[in-house]
């Protein structure tokens, strides 16, 4: 039976101030970061990264030589692995023959991702493809014009459609919340993704002007928070675009600690899309651990 998402959405409370959200923001990290910027968050946050190449110029060269990077991961500092590396479905093969590290998922980005423009049925073959040929993760991004234009109904659909299509797979839906401006917007495209089923909702593509900001990380999770509570159904967490350094990544994890909590302070239900994060955070973990300033490549 077809479930109707604008009967859904009456169900909660849509109104949130972008004032207000600010202000929490600045509160929690007023009250957190300097606490929580330790060695051993840094290394959970390192666990927590999808390691990330989405670029037209992408080869199976270079997704080899990611394989070969995570397989190969040594360091000095008990370090644990990343969490995924993720392509485009094209390169999924290439993962699939060469990614031996164990515990490092692949995940794709699929459903035309990142304009998700195109028809349904062609958004859910990519899905369907991408997990035959290996992934173990779906990342895909909601019809951001259908929602603008106020057709939440199209992108409910379109969303379980995919969801269906991407079987046992981890599913991730992006919101591009720096596309839907408002804090209203991301709380309800937030709603609709997990009501469609979304295993993770996550911020950005990292293909726009404004990707992962904090304030949409702090909607996003008060939004999980909630869904929670009536569901009883965890759905994680990735924040995306433009998370680079040690404090980034602190920042984003000091809003997911208090309104998430415990719980969900894990890869099963933390993830960090970036690509140059890795080595920041390796390399800002050698500093604090041995006190040396010496820049550290692994990735």
């Amino acid at each position: 039976m077809k479930r109707d998402i604008l009967e859904i959405l009456k169900s909660y409370d849509l109104k949130i101030s972008d004032a207000e959200v600010k202000a929490n923001v600045k509160t929690i990290l007023d009250r957190d970061f300097k606490s929580l910027y330790t060695i051993e968050n840094l290394k959970k946050n390192f666990s927590f990264i999808d390691l990330t190449t989405l670029n037209s110029t992408d080869t199976h060269a270079r997704a080899k030589s990611f394989a070969d990077n995570v397989n190969n991961f040594q360091n000095d500092f008990d370090m644990p692995n990343v969490a995924a590396i993720c392509v485009y479905p094209y390169q999924v093969p290439t993962l699939n023959e060469n990614l031996k590290a164990k515990g490092v998922r692949i995940a794709a980005v699929a459903g035309v991702f990142p304009s998700s423009q195109s028809y349904v049925e062609v958004k859910a073959l990519e899905c369907k493809m991408a997990v035959e040929k290996g992934a173990d993760d779906i990342d895909i991004v909601i019809s951001v014009g259908a929602f603008l234009e106020g057709e939440y109904q199209t992108v409910f659909d379109e969303i379980v459609a995919q969801k269906e299509a991407s079987g046992k797979a981890h599913f991730k839906v992006i919101l591009e919340t720096g596309e839907l401006k408002t804090a209203e917007n991301i709380r309800k495209a937030s709603i609709i993704a997990m009501e469609a089923g979304a295993d993770f909702i996550k911020t950005s593509t990292g293909k726009v002007p404004v990707n992962a900001t904090l304030e949409a990380a702090y909607i996003m999770t008060k939004a999980i928070t909630e869904y929670y509570e009536k569901t009883g159904r965890m759905v994680g967490f990735k924040p995306a675009g433009g998370i680079s350094t040690a404090k980034d990544a602190i920042e984003f994890y000091s809003i997911s600690k208090n309104n998430l909590g415990e719980a969900w302070l894990n890869n099963n239900w933390c993830r960090i899309g970036a690509s140059s994060l890795a080595n920041n955070l390796l390399t800002e973990i050698h500093k604090l651990e041995t006190g040396e300033e010496t820049e550290i490549k692994y990735f």
